[in-house]
């Protein structure tokens, strides 16, 4: 297998001020680093480079999306603010989105790296990839940033193989907050399958509900997975094996996209959910393996959130191992006691969830 990456050292100049975790620093929070900072991706970064893995993937070089490009998911309007906002002093995108000057040339370079990653898979130069950007993007909306995202990276990548020519594309979102931004950019569309997996009722508060399945044209394209708070590896892959490996064989989608978040792991601090590196190590085999039945093979990671600079490494690097084929000689030093942790079998509520679930499969629609 030839695995591609995709990187660039202005991904990590994303500048998110100071803040009390998220909350910008003012009144009594002192100031302090963002939650969202370079360190977790380039620890990533890092980490394949010290063992050696780095060597065997296939470089992707990113290149900044075009405002046609981006407007295919976002308002001109409110590009046009973000680039003003850029090239003053920098400002908020919405809500929970800070950046700095220049920040709108860094989103724009991200959203363009995910472009450049599909086209790569898609023209069979590497058999997949994962794309390690800054910033997130799947909370973005049409005429709006949130959560720290300012333009979708996954949505305008999606649309630009759509208007590529293809005319079957999936997404999966296992980031720990629900993907509200790909959910509104693809709502009414039956030619995407929208996915995503997040803690019940975390953020935004108000989306990620099961009854959210699309409307219009698009009804039944959308299938939203809320877990319950503490959900291990095991109902993790029980909601792959019963909602999300059906719904994409049901759907027989010609590329697929993983929104890849870290924060769903048991040392995140702004998640409450129990993955460790084997749990999505496994999770990348499913995708791995359905990519191979239903899209050719093709399957792109492009990297969203993830807070614990200490162990998003060892979940990144568990993905490329897996989409690589090469296994390196690093150990995840975290595996042991996570993995013995009360909460990683599935729990007979979290079951009750997902299987309440499965139903959503059946309105899927097939080509």
């Amino acid at each position: 297998m030839t695995t591609g990456a995709l990187w660039h050292e202005k991904y990590m100049w994303w500048d998110t001020r100071h803040a009390g975790v998220f909350i910008p620093a003012s009144g009594w929070i002192e100031p302090d680093e963002h939650a969202e900072n370079p360190r977790t991706k380039r620890r990533l970064k890092n980490l394949l480079d010290a063992t050696g893995l780095s060597e065997q993937l296939q470089w992707i070089r990113p290149r900044a999306a075009t405002t046609e490009e981006l407007c295919r998911v976002h308002d001109r309007s409110y590009l046009d603010r973000m680039k003003e906002l850029s090239d003053a002093n920098g400002g908020d995108a919405g809500e929970l989105t800070p950046f700095g000057p220049g920040g709108y040339e860094i989103a724009a370079l991200a959203a363009g790296g995910a472009i450049a990653a599909a086209e790569a898979v898609r023209d069979q130069v590497v058999d997949n990839a994962y794309a390690i950007i800054r910033p997130p993007g799947h909370h973005a909306e049409r005429d709006q940033g949130r959560g720290f995202c300012m333009l979708n990276n996954v949505a305008v990548a999606a649309r630009h193989l759509r208007a590529g020519g293809l005319a079957r594309v999936a997404i999966v979102d296992w980031d720990v907050h629900h993907g509200n931004g790909t959910q509104q950019a693809f709502y009414d569309d039956p030619s995407v399958l929208t996915i995503s997996l997040h803690q019940d009722g975390y953020y935004p508060h108000d989306s990620g509900f099961a009854g959210e399945t699309g409307e219009g044209d698009g009804v039944g394209t959308n299938i939203n997975v809320p877990l319950p708070p503490g959900t291990g590896t095991g109902g993790y892959e029980y909601a792959f094996d019963t909602v999300v490996v059906p719904a994409l064989e049901r759907f027989r989608p010609e590329f697929v996209f993983v929104a890849s978040g870290f924060d769903s792991s048991a040392l995140d601090p702004l998640g409450r959910q129990m993955l460790h590196s084997e749990g999505y190590r496994r999770l990348t085999r499913r995708m791995l393996d359905v990519a191979a039945s239903t899209a050719q093979g093709r399957l792109l990671c492009v990297h969203e959130g993830g807070y614990s600079a200490g162990y998003v490494p060892f979940c990144g690097l568990a993905v490329f191992e897996e989409l690589s084929g090469i296994r390196t000689e690093a150990d995840d030093p975290f595996l042991d006691f996570l993995s013995a942790m009360s909460g990683q079998d599935m729990a007979a509520h979290q079951k009750e969830v997902v299987d309440g679930l499965a139903a959503l499969v059946d309105d899927v629609p097939t080509p």
